[in-house]
């Protein structure tokens, strides 16, 4: 199962108690006080790993606690710092407060690290409050608690681009042949139940990811069919893909849905770079569907492709390579 929102409640380490200690030496009759601090509580801290795609790995944790810091020893000896409990999330992980929905960090690169809750103070040992005045504290106080918070994990997939469209369009196909994933595909609507990410790698080993998000129909602004609960995985895309089925009635309104729903949910993911792909052209003869698609979406560059067979793929690939000069103006 896709995981990619979860909540959680992290605790960071407590801090140890300093102690009562005397120093008691041999000729060393008023030896004094000798109780050593407590150590520092561990850290709770959230840390970005590129090898990590998904928050399935906290379905079943619902808590998460750093180290407490260790207690002060005698002969002064402070008392060991509490490790930090560092959680690995996904590139593209929101960390937010679930009640105000206010974003605590964004975790987008790897090896970012965020600290979310501090450890507790260790306390301090009776030797701390010796003074001219005070020859022989009896007292030391306890280490503080450390932070407690609950937090939501919500993670956006970060990619270059995101393919959308209706229902067995063939976008599981697309990044099938693409990136040789192994996105589920058969000939029923909505197989793809989650988001599939792969990419492509050109000759000079730079790496594109393509994300597949499942598919979208009329109305799933009102939560129907899957809804728009994956859409939020292409905000973080450069540019989008919009892949539509030649062999349908109307492929023109179909498109206009697609942007229509979209524009439900966030209307600035419409001001990405964006392409139409007619898939499924080796099906038949299109050419009329084809040149009425053009007419009437002029503001858009269109591909004919199929992705089963793989025409037109050649072109696709060319576009997916100057990526960054498309997507220059989309920041």
């Amino acid at each position: 199962m896709f995981t990619d929102s979860i909540r959680i409640k992290i605790i960071a380490g407590k801090g140890g108690n300093g102690i009562v200690a005397w120093r008691r030496e041999k000729y060393m009759p008023k030896g004094g006080p000798y109780g050593g601090n407590g150590g520092r509580g561990g850290d709770v801290v959230v840390q970005g790993d590129e090898n990590f795609f998904s928050l399935d790995r906290f379905r079943n944790k619902r808590l998460i606690k750093a180290e407490s810091g260790g207690d002060g020893k005698p002969n002064c000896q402070q008392g060991r710092t509490g490790r930090n409990h560092v959680i690995k999330v996904p590139c593209g992980t929101l960390v937010k407060d679930p009640k105000t929905g206010v974003v605590l960090c964004d975790i987008t690169e790897n090896g970012q690290k965020e600290t979310i809750c501090t450890g507790g103070r260790g306390g301090r040992g009776n030797a701390s409050f010796k003074s001219s005045v005070r020859r022989a504290p009896s007292f030391s106080t306890p280490g503080t608690e450390g932070e407690e918070l609950a937090i939501e994990l919500e993670l956006k997939l970060i990619a270059d681009i995101g393919l959308v469209g209706f229902p067995n369009a063939g976008k599981s196909t697309l990044i099938n042949t693409l990136t040789h994933s192994h996105a589920k595909c058969a000939n029923y609507p909505f197989t793809t139940l989650s988001p599939n990410l792969g990419f492509i790698e050109t000759k000079d080993y730079r790496r594109f990811f393509i994300a597949d998000i499942p598919g979208i129909i009329e109305g799933a602004h009102k939560n129907k069919g899957l809804g728009l609960l994956f859409l939020r995985h292409i905000e973080r895309t450069k540019i989008l893909f919009f892949i539509l089925d030649i062999t349908q009635e109307n492929p023109v309104e179909e498109y206009q849905i697609l942007r229509s729903e979209i524009e439900q949910y966030n209307p600035q993911i419409l001001e990405k770079p964006s392409f139409v792909l007619l898939n499924k052209c080796d099906e038949g003869n299109f050419d009329e569907k084809i040149e009425a698609f053009r007419s009437a979406c002029l503001d858009q560059r269109v591909l004919e492709i199929s992705a089963k067979v793989g025409d037109g793929l050649e072109e696709l690939k060319n576009v997916l390579f100057d990526l960054e000069e498309l997507a220059l103006s989309y920041s």
